[in-house]
């Protein structure tokens, strides 16, 4: 299994570090191959701008979607946005580790999926959820979260879950690429655990990442049945 995992964590001492350092080494451990994007460590930029062509369709107009699809068919994107895809073209499965702020994502973690997930690589011509331009590998996400469990329900402080919280994560970026998305790890509150509260989770992580092939799966949007939909309701 080759395992593409993508850090979003600035703090090298943090549990978010402390989950990717665990998932890493067992993984290599049982004899699988792992590649970490620290996305913090390589100072990725996450600002989506010309920067990420070396291609110009329109030098007038920076329309995002054309300048993707002119660099995915003349080989235009920029090096550290190449890396990326490639490994992503690579792995088997794609974890992304991360903190929940501000009931989102980092923005540089953002910021990568808006610059990696270009229209040519990650979706386009017709290709998505089923039978998207990623289909055939898993996905999970994994992320630490401040609050209580409790806080994330419906009658919670925040009045909705964490599955409705990520659901533009997990099911509007990666199942509609194409991957299928593994159900996701919560920890919440790990900075009011004790330690051996913290290797215990630590603990559970290892065997949920050494499962990731055969890991419960999120329902899949079929893209046919969606379709069908769409005509009967014009």
């Amino acid at each position: 299994m080759r395992v593409f995992i993508v850090h979003a964590h600035h703090e090298p001492t943090s549990f978010n570090a402390a989950m990717t350092a665990a998932a890493k080494a067992a993984l290599l451990e049982a004899g699988h191959e792992v590649e970490v994007s620290d996305l913090y460590a390589m100072k990725f930029d996450p600002v989506s701008d010309r920067r990420n062509f070396t291609t110009i369709a329109d030098a007038s107009r920076l329309d995002q979607q054309v300048e993707e699809r002119h660099a995915a068919q003349f080989g235009g994107f920029a090096p550290d946005l190449r890396a990326e895809m490639d490994k992503i073209a690579w792995c088997d499965v794609l974890v992304l580790q991360f903190p929940l702020w501000w009931l989102g994502l980092p923005a540089i973690l953002k910021g990568w999926i808006d610059r990696v997930f270009a229209l040519g690589f990650a979706y386009g011509g017709g290709r998505w959820f089923d039978i998207g331009a990623l289909a055939g590998k898993r996905a999970m996400v994994s992320t630490t979260i401040g609050g209580p469990d409790a806080a994330y329900s419906d009658r919670g402080v925040y009045g909705a879950t964490m599955m409705s919280v990520l659901h533009p994560l997990l099911h509007g970026t990666l199942a509609f690429a194409g991957f299928s998305v593994i159900e996701p790890v919560f920890v919440h509150s790990p900075q009011r655990m004790s330690p051996t509260e913290r290797e215990a989770v630590l603990a559970h992580y290892r065997e949920r990442i050494l499962a990731l092939e055969t890991a419960p799966l999120l329902p899949m949007l079929k893209s046919g049945d969606y379709e069908r939909l769409v005509r009967k309701a014009d």
